[in-house]
């Protein structure tokens, strides 16, 4: 019995730790751009025109 104690006061410090991070990266405002990371691949390069050299 005593180690089911001691794996739920684990699992319940670990979950509390983890909303932690959670609401700490929301307030910091990690979550902010939900649109652009996923389509910024599609922006980043500038294709350059190639220059001839005669």
């Amino acid at each position: 019995m005593g180690i089911v104690i001691f794996l739920l006061s684990v699992s319940l410090l670990v979950a509390i730790f983890f909303l932690c991070v959670y609401i700490w990266g929301v307030k910091s405002g990690q979550f902010d751009d939900d649109y652009s990371p996923a389509h910024r691949i599609f922006f980043d390069d500038k294709i350059e025109p190639k220059s001839k050299n005669k």
